[in-house]
């Protein structure tokens, strides 16, 4: 259970961090406080659980029909909804969204490969060579 937590915290951290670095590198996104930017993420992250999945269904033949390029209009979407939902956090317009969308995504992909992989250590099966008697 603490682990699952752990695994949780972190990638809110990273969310978070993507987010922040985000809003330095693009002038139309801005953070009023810490805590709006960890609401922020936490929205985002749910936001990306629950409703991403379910735009990404309903809008198949749009993508299919696009390529997959619309899933990026989806990631900015979700974006501009955080915004609108979280006082504190300000987008300008749709591209900034879909551009830090796009900047946010590669660059938690890349914390996230930094990060340790705890799934692979709890679960991870014995070497070859040793055998489990029973």
């Amino acid at each position: 259970m603490l682990t699952n937590l752990t695994g949780f915290f972190i990638q809110l951290g990273i969310t978070a961090v993507s987010l922040w670095v985000a809003s330095l590198i693009f002038n139309g996104i801005r953070f009023a406080n810490p805590s709006s930017l960890i609401v922020s993420a936490l929205l985002l992250g749910f936001a990306n659980a629950v409703l991403w999945p379910l735009l990404v269904l309903l809008t198949l033949p749009l993508t299919i029909l696009t390529l997959g390029l619309f899933l990026l209009v989806i990631n900015a979407l979700m974006l501009l909804l955080v915004a609108k939902l979280v006082s504190g956090f300000t987008v300008s317009g749709f591209w900034t969204a879909l551009f830090a969308s796009l900047f946010v995504s590669i660059f938690s992909l890349f914390l996230n490969s930094l990060m340790p992989d705890t799934e692979m250590t709890i679960y991870r099966l014995p070497p070859s060579g040793r055998t489990i008697s029973m």
